[in-house]
Parts: structure tokens; sequence; C-alpha cells
């Protein structure tokens, strides 16, 4: 049988993330000042810088092929030919010197347009090659910077188109705008789109640590909680069972002292008893430390067997002068639950001895009630009653009574009620209703 009392843990957090969190080299951590971001940061950046790299070595070879086909040996041409490859070169630096706006990686963006440029000047047929170097200056430099850098780009590629013309064609001074334009709002959508990733990201990363730190302070708390309420427990199943023994026995021993010398019988009577509650003891302490289900309980025959068991334990204890009756109405629909069959019988416990104690009653009884929905408790004696207070009040000479805020515990912890009925002279009826649907403490 399982342990009458299990702290519950609480909901337990089965989270499982998955974060995808982008790194590029070292130099490419960090966006430029506004820049489009490292190339290296981001998959679709990477894929959109090589195709930009094979669209400017694409461009280039192609406008020097056009150069060298229909220029074939002018004084220019071995200008053309080393400006090209100079041009090359200066390109493929670019990565070598990083993606942050460092003035070296801006010095480079400078004399990489001005070697277009006067490629342009001495052959227009290069002035294509903008397109890749558009990419280039918004990713390096901060947005203002990049859009001018953009408009003067465009301004050569539309000068550039008109030297190709042989009359004014409006296509080519509006076609070159608009691809620009294009372009740019391509990039920087892709920047504001890369902002926004890396934004998320970090909030993400947030929320998650805001996650970890919630559940490590649920856990601690549930962890505190358990204790206390492991410790209430404790409590409890101490002063019902082991201190109420002890009491008994110290009673019955004081008994047998008294009658010693006068009646040896009745002393050894009382010595065996308290031998007898002894051993109940002993069988308690042995099961705190297993599972702290009730002796009772462990041995078998479920509630309503431990509960005449008690009430016979009680009767042969007081040997005559106090007896105590059990009366089972109704049969439970399923099996009671461990936790409702260890409390209801730590319940009778509890309530007998203090019948037993303070009471002075000489009749008792239990009387266990199945309905269909809960199941009851009554615990009955014809002692000299009390005036009954309101739950929570105790009155000034209330220095003991451990066993009734015990017994309210129990009953509250099962989301049940606890009834008390009693007056001066007539009795005390105490009744406990444990409800099958809810056995949780509803605080």
């Amino acid at each position: 049988m399982g342990s009458p009392w299990r702290i519950r843990a609480g909901q337990r957090w089965n989270v499982r993330y998955v974060v995808e969190h982008r790194t590029g080299s070292p130099d490419a951590e960090g966006t430029e000042a506004g820049g489009l971001g490292a190339a290296g940061s981001d998959p679709d950046a990477r894929r959109l810088a090589l195709l930009m790299h094979a669209a400017f070595f694409l461009l280039l070879g192609a406008s020097l092929t056009r150069f060298l086909m229909r220029h074939p040996g002018e004084a220019r041409t071995p200008w053309i030919i080393a400006l090209s490859i100079t041009l090359a070169v200066l390109y493929l630096l670019g990565p070598v010197l990083g993606s942050r706006p460092t003035p070296r990686r801006v010095a480079w963006l400078g004399v990489l347009v001005v070697v277009w440029m006067v490629l342009v000047v001495l052959a227009p047929s290069f002035a294509w090659c903008a397109v890749p170097l558009f990419y280039t200056g918004l990713r390096i430099l901060p947005p203002r910077a990049a859009l001018a850098l953009v408009a003067l780009l465009t301004v050569f590629v539309v000068a550039a188109q008109l030297r190709l013309a042989t009359g004014f064609d409006p296509n080519l001074v509006l076609a070159p705008p608009a691809v620009a334009a294009v372009a740019t709002a391509v990039f920087v959508h892709m920047r504001r789109q890369a902002v926004r990733q890396r934004e998320l990201a970090a909030r993400q990363r947030e929320l998650i640590g805001d996650l970890l730190r919630t559940r490590r302070e649920l856990a601690a708390t549930e962890r505190r909680e358990g204790t206390l309420a492991e410790r209430q427990r404790l409590s409890m199943e101490i002063h019902d069972t082991l201190a109420q023994g002890l009491s008994s026995q110290q009673m019955l021993l004081q008994a047998a002292d008294r009658t010693w010398d006068a009646d040896p019988e009745a002393a050894r009577r009382h010595v065996r008893t308290a031998t007898g509650i002894a051993e109940r003891n002993l069988a308690e302490a042995r099961r705190f430390v297993h599972d702290l289900a009730p002796a009772d309980l462990a041995a078998g025959g479920g509630l309503e067997a431990a509960l005449h068991a008690l009430a016979a334990r009680e009767s042969a204890q007081a040997a005559g002068a106090f007896t105590v009756r059990c009366h089972v109405e109704g049969a439970p629909a399923a099996p009671l639950p461990d936790r409702v069959q260890s409390a209801l019988l730590r319940i009778a416990q509890g309530a007998l001895a203090n019948v037993r104690e303070h009471a002075g009653a000489t009749a008792a009884g239990l009387t266990l009630t199945h309905l269909d929905d809960r199941v009851v408790l009554d615990v009955g004696d014809n002692g000299r009653g009390f005036t009954a207070e309101p739950e929570g009040v105790r009155g000034a000479r209330a220095v003991r009574g451990h066993g009734l805020p015990a017994i309210r515990a129990r009953v509250r912890q099962l989301g049940g009620t606890l009834t008390v009925e009693s007056a001066p002279g007539e009795g005390t009826v105490l009744s406990a209703e444990i409800p099958l649907t809810t056995t949780e403490d509803p605080a």
C-alpha cells in the first residue's frame, strides 16, 4: 500500500526550445552602422553575396570582351585591360578586409568605385558593373552614405548609356534609376529583415532565460512547499499515533504503579495493556520508515476492517470503562483512494484520543457512510461536551488541543468539510465529509 499522503510535485514543465542562432565569423558579428549586415551572418545573405560576386565578374568579363571586340588595337586598350584586372583584384580583396565599416574598408570601397568610374569614362560598356557595386555599398556604408553612392553610380550609368546611344532615348535615362531603385529597395528590405531576425533571436534568448529562471524558482518553491507540507503531515501522524500511544502508556503505567501493592492483578493488566500499545506504536514507527501508511491499513482489509480493529482495540484498552462501536453504511462504488482511507483512519484515531483524554465518556461510536460522490465519517460520544467555537477561534484555556486542528488540516487537504456539534453535558459529534471527485487542497 502506498503512502497515506503524497506530496504533489506540481505541474512539471516539459519545454523544448528549438533556437536557430546563426553566427558568422568574428568580423561578421554585429551589423555595420545601418548596413545590410555581414554576408556570413545569414545563409540568405551569403547566397546573395555569392550571386553578386558572380554577377560582378560576369559583367566585368562581358564588358571587357565587348570592348575588345568593338575596339581592337586602340591606344586605350592596354589601359582598359589593366584597369579591368585592377578592378577584379580590388574586388577580390573585399572579403579579406572583413565586413565592418572600418576606415580601411571604406577606403577600399572608394578606390574600387574610382577605378570603376575611370573605366566607365574610358569605356561606357562597363557601366552595368554598377549593380553589384550597389550591393557592396549598401552592405558596408551607413544608409545615407549608401544612398548617396547609389545615386552617384546611377548618374554615371545614365551618362555612359547616353554616350553609347546614337540619339536621346528616354529609356536610357529612366531605366537605370528604376533598376537602382529596385535594387536598393530589395537590399534595404533584406537589411531590415536581418535586423528583425537578430532582434527576434535576442528576444527569444531573453525569453528562454526568463522561463528557465522561472522554472528554477517554481521548482524551489515547490520543494519548500512540499517540505513544509511533509512536516505538517508528519506532525499530525506522530500526534495521532506515537504521541497518543505514549500518552496512553503513561496513564496505564501510572495506574499500575498506584495499584501495584493493593491490586497486583489490575496492575499487571495495565502493564499488559501498555505493552500492547507499545507494540502498536512500534509497528507504526516501522511503517513510518517504509511508506508511512497506517499499520491497520497495511495489514489488509481496507478502511472498514481498520475502523473495526480500532474500535475493538480502544474498547479492550479501556477494560470496560469505555466502549467504542463501529458501524458502516453502504458500500463504495469503487475502492477509496489510499489517501482518503489513511486520512479517515487518522481522523478516527485522533478523535477517539480526544474523547478518551478529555470527554470523560463511557461510550463512543464510529459511523462510516458511503455515498455516491463522498464518504462521511462520524465520531460521536456521550461525554461532557463543550461549547463549540467557530473554526480558527480558540478559547483562552485551550493550551493543548493539537488534535482538532490536525483533523481540520487533514480534511482540508482532501477538499472536505469538518463539522463539530457539541454542547455542555450533551456529548460531541464530529463529522468529516470527504468528496470523492476532488481530493486536493483547494487552497
